[in-house]
């Protein structure tokens, strides 16, 4: 079982950055696929990003694709999300999420989730 702790949300002008991080409890991190999703009001959650078990593979959404970039660092339980050129439509909150297995971009596929972390990008 992992437990997932995001953080490095804030507010944000369009154009700006924001590095999030998921930290994750237990000594088995290395072997679960990472996600990254998000929900705005009123919006159903969107898968964001995902990565490997290794950081082999990364996947995006097509709306972040050249702007984010999800890595992570088994050393230190973490995974990451780097936004750069972030725009309104990216105010949401960011949750990130682990599986066994292959990465994936379908939430459902999913067991352990963090409790998420506001990210809001002011025009």
């Amino acid at each position: 079982q992992v437990q997932l702790v995001e953080s490095g949300g804030g507010l944000v002008q369009a154009g700006g950055s924001l590095r999030l991080s998921c930290a994750a409890s237990g000594r088995t991190f290395s072997s679960y696929a990472m996600g990254w999703f998000r929900q705005a009001p009123g919006k159903e959650r969107e898968f964001v990003a995902a990565i490997s078990w290794n950081g082999g593979s990364t996947y995006y959404a097509d709306s972040v694709k050249g702007r984010f970039t999800i890595s992570r660092d088994n050393a230190k339980n973490t995974v990451y999300l780097q936004m750069n050129s972030l725009k309104p439509e990216d105010t949401a909150v960011y949750y990130c999420a682990a599986r066994r297995g292959g990465a994936r971009d379908y939430d459902g596929d999913y067991g352990y989730w963090g409790q998420g972390t506001q990210v809001t990008v002011s025009s």
